[in-house]
Protein backbone atom coordinates (compact mmCIF):
# COMPACT_ATOMS: atom_id res chain seq x y z
CA UNK A 1 0.00 0.00 0.00
CA UNK A 2 1.54 3.23 -0.52
CA UNK A 3 -1.09 5.76 -0.04
CA UNK A 4 -4.78 5.19 0.90
CA UNK A 5 -7.59 6.41 -1.06
CA UNK A 6 -9.10 10.10 0.16
CA UNK A 7 -12.35 8.24 0.62
CA UNK A 8 -11.25 5.21 2.51
CA UNK A 9 -13.41 4.64 5.42
CA UNK A 10 -12.25 4.00 9.00
CA UNK A 11 -14.93 1.81 10.49
CA UNK A 12 -14.71 1.94 13.86
CA UNK A 13 -16.46 -1.49 15.12
CA UNK A 14 -18.14 -2.14 19.17
CA UNK A 15 -16.03 -0.59 20.99
CA UNK A 16 -18.92 0.13 23.67
CA UNK A 17 -18.79 0.46 26.96
CA UNK A 18 -20.24 -2.58 27.79
CA UNK A 19 -17.21 -4.70 26.24
CA UNK A 20 -15.55 -3.29 29.72
CA UNK A 21 -18.11 -5.85 32.00
CA UNK A 22 -16.29 -8.54 29.80
CA UNK A 23 -12.77 -6.99 30.30
CA UNK A 24 -13.61 -7.26 34.30
CA UNK A 25 -14.07 -11.35 33.40
CA UNK A 26 -11.40 -12.09 30.83
CA UNK A 27 -8.68 -10.66 30.20
CA UNK A 28 -8.58 -8.52 27.50
CA UNK A 29 -5.32 -7.61 25.07
CA UNK A 30 -4.31 -4.70 23.82
CA UNK A 31 -4.89 -1.84 26.28
CA UNK A 32 -3.93 0.79 23.14
CA UNK A 33 -7.07 0.16 21.37
CA UNK A 34 -8.65 3.00 22.01
CA UNK A 35 -6.03 4.98 22.18
CA UNK A 36 -4.65 3.60 18.56
CA UNK A 37 -8.12 3.96 17.27
CA UNK A 38 -8.69 7.95 18.59
CA UNK A 39 -5.05 8.50 16.80
CA UNK A 40 -6.78 7.16 13.48
CA UNK A 41 -10.35 8.92 13.89
CA UNK A 42 -8.09 12.31 14.38
CA UNK A 43 -5.86 11.77 11.27
CA UNK A 44 -9.27 10.54 9.28
CA UNK A 45 -11.11 13.46 10.07
CA UNK A 46 -8.02 16.03 9.40
CA UNK A 47 -7.74 15.05 6.26
CA UNK A 48 -11.40 14.84 5.15
CA UNK A 49 -12.16 10.86 5.28
CA UNK A 50 -15.37 8.76 6.17
CA UNK A 51 -15.59 7.29 9.41
CA UNK A 52 -18.22 4.79 10.37
CA UNK A 53 -19.53 3.49 13.60
CA UNK A 54 -20.70 0.77 14.03
CA UNK A 55 -22.63 -0.16 17.38
CA UNK A 56 -23.76 -3.88 18.78
CA UNK A 57 -27.55 -3.81 19.79
CA UNK A 58 -27.81 -7.34 21.51
CA UNK A 59 -31.11 -9.54 21.72
CA UNK A 60 -29.01 -11.31 24.21
CA UNK A 61 -31.30 -10.37 27.95
CA UNK A 62 -28.42 -10.25 29.60
CA UNK A 63 -25.83 -8.76 27.45
CA UNK A 64 -24.27 -5.37 28.61
CA UNK A 65 -24.47 -4.25 25.17
CA UNK A 66 -28.33 -4.61 25.42
CA UNK A 67 -30.57 -1.57 24.10
CA UNK A 68 -31.39 0.53 27.36
CA UNK A 69 -28.25 -0.45 29.10
CA UNK A 70 -25.43 1.86 29.62
CA UNK A 71 -23.27 -0.63 28.17
CA UNK A 72 -24.86 -0.04 24.85
CA UNK A 73 -22.98 3.52 24.17
CA UNK A 74 -19.79 4.13 22.22
CA UNK A 75 -16.70 4.83 24.23
CA UNK A 76 -16.12 7.95 24.97
CA UNK A 77 -12.79 7.66 23.84
CA UNK A 78 -14.14 7.33 19.81
CA UNK A 79 -17.16 8.52 20.40
CA UNK A 80 -18.56 9.54 16.75
CA UNK A 81 -18.63 13.34 15.92
CA UNK A 82 -21.73 15.00 15.01
CA UNK A 83 -22.67 13.61 11.23
CA UNK A 84 -20.15 10.58 11.69
CA UNK A 85 -22.94 7.74 10.71
CA UNK A 86 -23.71 5.01 13.27
CA UNK A 87 -24.27 1.54 11.88
CA UNK A 88 -26.36 -0.76 14.24
CA UNK A 89 -26.41 -4.23 14.15
CA UNK A 90 -27.67 -7.07 15.98
CA UNK A 91 -25.50 -9.96 14.75
CA UNK A 92 -21.91 -10.02 14.51
CA UNK A 93 -21.51 -8.53 10.75
CA UNK A 94 -21.85 -4.96 10.30
CA UNK A 95 -23.72 -5.86 6.92
CA UNK A 96 -26.03 -8.39 7.82
CA UNK A 97 -29.61 -6.44 8.52
CA UNK A 98 -27.87 -3.00 7.48
CA UNK A 99 -27.65 -0.61 4.94
CA UNK A 100 -23.61 -0.26 5.10
CA UNK A 101 -22.96 -2.35 1.92
CA UNK A 102 -25.63 0.06 -0.49
CA UNK A 103 -24.59 3.35 1.31
CA UNK A 104 -20.73 2.50 0.68
CA UNK A 105 -21.63 1.31 -3.12
CA UNK A 106 -23.46 4.44 -3.94
CA UNK A 107 -21.07 6.39 -2.30
CA UNK A 108 -18.57 4.95 -4.40
CA UNK A 109 -16.22 3.37 -1.22
CA UNK A 110 -13.69 0.69 -2.63
CA UNK A 111 -11.76 0.71 0.39
CA UNK A 112 -12.01 -0.11 4.26
CA UNK A 113 -9.84 0.23 7.16
CA UNK A 114 -11.56 -1.63 10.30
CA UNK A 115 -10.73 -1.09 13.89
CA UNK A 116 -12.69 -2.23 17.16
CA UNK A 117 -13.88 -4.74 19.12
CA UNK A 118 -13.65 -7.65 18.91
CA UNK A 119 -11.17 -9.43 16.71
CA UNK A 120 -11.83 -13.06 16.64
CA UNK A 121 -15.88 -12.27 16.53
CA UNK A 122 -17.14 -8.59 15.01
CA UNK A 123 -14.24 -7.28 13.29
CA UNK A 124 -13.46 -10.61 11.83
CA UNK A 125 -16.81 -11.77 10.56
CA UNK A 126 -17.25 -7.57 9.10
CA UNK A 127 -13.82 -7.88 7.71
CA UNK A 128 -14.65 -11.47 6.00
CA UNK A 129 -17.50 -9.58 4.37
CA UNK A 130 -16.10 -6.84 3.24
CA UNK A 131 -13.34 -9.14 1.61
CA UNK A 132 -15.84 -11.43 0.17
CA UNK A 133 -18.00 -8.07 -1.36
CA UNK A 134 -15.02 -6.88 -3.32
CA UNK A 135 -13.93 -3.80 -0.56
CA UNK A 136 -10.37 -3.75 -0.46
CA UNK A 137 -9.87 -4.41 3.37
CA UNK A 138 -7.53 -3.58 6.35
CA UNK A 139 -7.46 -4.94 9.76
CA UNK A 140 -5.40 -2.93 12.24
CA UNK A 141 -3.45 -4.94 14.13
CA UNK A 142 -2.85 -2.69 17.39
CA UNK A 143 -6.21 -1.15 17.19
CA UNK A 144 -8.72 -4.26 17.74
CA UNK A 145 -8.94 -6.49 20.99
CA UNK A 146 -10.71 -9.25 22.02
CA UNK A 147 -10.92 -11.31 25.50
CA UNK A 148 -9.87 -14.80 26.28
CA UNK A 149 -12.05 -17.62 25.78
CA UNK A 150 -13.16 -21.42 27.09
CA UNK A 151 -12.58 -23.95 23.92
CA UNK A 152 -15.71 -26.86 23.71
CA UNK A 153 -13.33 -28.89 25.57
CA UNK A 154 -12.81 -26.77 28.79
CA UNK A 155 -9.35 -25.44 27.45
CA UNK A 156 -8.42 -21.74 28.34
CA UNK A 157 -7.25 -20.03 25.25
CA UNK A 158 -5.60 -16.69 26.27
CA UNK A 159 -6.69 -13.08 24.42
CA UNK A 160 -3.00 -12.39 22.61
CA UNK A 161 -3.50 -16.13 20.87
CA UNK A 162 -7.09 -15.47 19.96
CA UNK A 163 -6.12 -12.23 18.52
CA UNK A 164 -3.07 -13.16 16.76
CA UNK A 165 -4.63 -16.21 15.01
CA UNK A 166 -7.89 -14.14 14.29
CA UNK A 167 -5.31 -11.61 11.99
CA UNK A 168 -3.53 -14.65 10.78
CA UNK A 169 -6.60 -15.90 9.31
CA UNK A 170 -7.54 -12.77 7.65
CA UNK A 171 -4.44 -11.65 6.73
CA UNK A 172 -3.98 -12.27 2.89
CA UNK A 173 -7.54 -14.15 2.01
CA UNK A 174 -9.83 -11.30 3.10
CA UNK A 175 -7.84 -8.54 4.19
CA UNK A 176 -4.09 -7.08 4.77
CA UNK A 177 -3.37 -6.47 8.26
CA UNK A 178 -1.20 -3.70 9.31
CA UNK A 179 -0.79 -1.55 12.30
CA UNK A 180 -1.87 1.87 12.99
CA UNK A 181 2.07 3.30 12.62
CA UNK A 182 1.58 2.23 8.87
CA UNK A 183 -2.36 3.35 8.30
CA UNK A 184 -1.21 6.27 9.73
CA UNK A 185 2.17 6.98 7.44
CA UNK A 186 -0.85 6.09 4.44
CA UNK A 187 -3.69 8.66 5.32
CA UNK A 188 -1.02 11.33 5.21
Amino acid sequence: MTSLPKDAVLLVVDVQKGMDVYAEQYHRNNPDLERNIARLQAAWRKTGRPIIHVQHLSTEPQSPLRPGQPGVEIKDEVRPLSGEPVVQKSVSSAFIGTTLEADLRRRGVTTLIVVGMQTNLCVSTTARMAGNLGFTTYVVSDATATFDNTGHDGRRYGSELIHDVALADLNGEFSTVLDTKTVLEQAS
